[in-house]
């Protein structure tokens, strides 16, 4: 997940691990059993690595556990279900113009906040305005409601609110959104927390300093807060004027772990229901019945510069692509807790491949080593150079704060040596300075020639792994795809023009058609080396039953009506 539309953030291997494990997250309990009593229904969840989070302001929530906690007491227009599928939830339904650019939200009736203010379209409108104003200095906001009509000009300070511009109310129960393109994956933007509806009258009695008093209101969620004791826990209660299903649960309680240790040492004496798996235990517990391991939407990869040879060469490109046994990797560096794939969109998500295959046209994960060999002595045949002697030097940039990421470059190199016969260079660098590069790398044949990068899904569309990452100037397009005079540039600039069309489909399967026949050919030209999709590896209380596992490591709020613990 990157949080700043115009730099990649490459996260560390170990910590993409600690981050997957540290998130809320449904364990899926089936077996029958015996309803606990009414004063029993509590449960208690850790958040790891922190000792507070960092906003319950949902405007700015970024990271995961802040989410978490927005996402127990306020609600947006829509949200995602377990299966990562765009629902109602103040909306009732909603509808798109015939020109793509205007979506109407009609909301459910007699919704409340959670001290039974009434909750209209204007507050809709107000807590969409508010999370774009330049004063709101959210992160997220100008990411996930870019697409709204003129937010560039408010953000920039040329007009003054998007209300009656973009925004409209035309009855207490109707808003109207206007976009400026057309964007089928809008309402999946709409699901991010920085759109949430926030209650005005508390904000205008205590300015930024609401998110403390969230007892008396602010929210229209499944969840009230009950206290919230910084850096130690906060306590939830049910809503009693929730617009759904009402939750069975009586509390529950997010309590701070700074380390991982203790969580799983508080979860072992019952201190707790929910703890991630520590690597050194990570064996042992795999064994144990309340162990679970969840395909996350996220996907380790290498990428690299089109503009630096040899890397502007197909040939050359997918020789190295090739060379790489995943499966080997996957247990050797990771120990079985991520997933090797030859995929860009992740396993769990909507519009993802089954039939997708590598560059070889098959599905092997285990690489192509005689292919591999065959291909690169083309790509040295079609640049002229007689022999692996005349390649440019090759360097392998990753991020230096991680050694696991250090044993997974040592890995590949290990291969691409052994396959190919090629040296290639180990570049570890410190984490800022591998971003700062990577940004500079666009439009850059003077850039970084070769790196390690992450993505995990700030919106489960497949236009957020497609479009956002390939097409011609997006900010996270640094490998230059599309954007260079190689010896297949045409093909490549004509798989962005698909992606383009397909963002402004509004059929879904054939907008899923059409993404995945693009992701296709992204693969055969090694936009992205992918190596692997990251899992959350987790034990959750038997007792726990109703907890759905699923790909976004979250819970809709729907999903509360149908928790509780069992007699233990």
């Amino acid at each position: 997940m990157r949080h700043h539309k115009a730099i990649s953030t490459i996260l560390t291997f170990s910590l993409l691990l600690l981050l997957s494990a540290c998130d809320i997250f449904g364990g899926g309990n089936s077996g029958p059993g015996v309803k606990a009593a009414t004063d029993q229904q509590v449960l208690t969840l850790p958040l790891i690595g922190i000792s507070d989070i960092a906003t319950f302001d949902p405007a700015l929530a970024a990271d995961p556990d802040s989410i978490s906690a927005v996402q127990m007491v306020f609600t947006g227009l829509v949200q995602l279900d377990d299966q990562q599928q765009v629902r109602p939830q103040l909306a009732e339904n909603w509808s798109v113009s015939p020109d793509g650019l205007s979506w109407t939200f009609h909301l459910k009736q007699h919704v409340q906040f959670s001290d039974s203010t009434p909750l209209t379209s204007y507050d809709v409108a107000y807590s969409i305005d508010r999370a774009l104003q330049p004063a709101t200095k959210s992160t997220v906001a100008p990411i996930y409601l870019g697409l709204i009509r003129d937010a560039d000009k408010l953000l920039n300070g040329s007009i003054s609110t998007l209300i009656n511009d973009s925004l409209l109310t035309p009855d207490p129960h109707t808003i109207i959104i206007q976009t400026s393109k057309k964007a089928a994956y809008f309402p999946s933007m709409l699901a991010h927390p920085s759109s949430y509806v926030v209650e005005k009258g508390l904000i205008n009695r205590f300015g930024a300093n609401f998110t403390d008093h969230l007892v008396d209101g602010g929210g229209a969620g499944p969840f009230r807060v009950q206290q919230y004791i910084h850096g130690k826990e906060i306590d939830f209660t049910a809503n009693p004027t929730y617009y759904d299903a009402q939750p069975q649960l009586r509390r529950v309680v997010f309590t701070f772990f700074l380390q991982l240790a203790a969580a799983y040492n508080a979860y072992m004496r019952g201190a707790v229901d929910f703890t991630g798996v520590p690597l050194t235990t990570f064996a042992s517990d795999k064994q144990r019945g309340d162990f679970h391991q969840v395909a996350q939407l996220g996907i380790d990869y290498y990428t690299m510069n089109y503009l630096v040879k040899p890397f502007d060469n197909i040939d050359i490109r997918q020789a190295f692509a090739l060379a790489i046994d995943k499966t080997t990797i996957a247990q050797a560096v990771w120990n079985g807790t991520a997933l090797p794939t030859n995929h860009i969109v992740p396993q769990g998500m909507s519009g993802y491949n089954p039939n997708l295959a590598g560059p070889d046209g098959t599905q092997s994960l285990q690489g192509n080593p005689q292919l591999a060999s065959a291909l690169l002595m083309k790509g040295l045949q079609a640049e002229g150079w007689n022999s692996i002697a005349q390649m440019p030097p090759i360097k392998l940039t990753y991020a230096s704060n991680a050694s696991s990421a250090a044993a997974e470059a040592t890995a590949i190199i290990a291969m691409w040596r052994k396959t190919l016969g090629v040296t290639v260079m180990p570049n570890p660098l410190p984490y800022t300075t591998l971003l700062a590069q990577v940004v500079a790398a666009t439009d850059n044949p003077q850039g970084l020639q070769m790196w390690g990068s992450t993505w995990a899904a700030e919106y489960p569309d497949p236009q957020d792994f497609l479009t956002r990452q390939f097409d011609t100037g997006t900010p996270d397009n640094n490998m230059n795809y599309g954007q260079n005079s190689s010896n297949n540039a045409t093909t490549q600039q004509a798989t962005q023009q698909k992606l383009e069309a397909a963002d402004a489909t509004f059929q879904p399967q054939a907008r899923l058609q059409a993404y995945q026949q693009a992701e296709q050919q992204l693969v055969n030209d090694v936009a992205w080396l992918p190596l692997e999709q990251f899992t959350q590896v987790y034990l959750l209380k038997p007792y726990v039953f109703g907890l759905k596992e699923n790909a976004q490591g979250s819970v809709p709020p729907d999903d509360w009506a149908n928790i509780y613990i069992l007699q233990h």
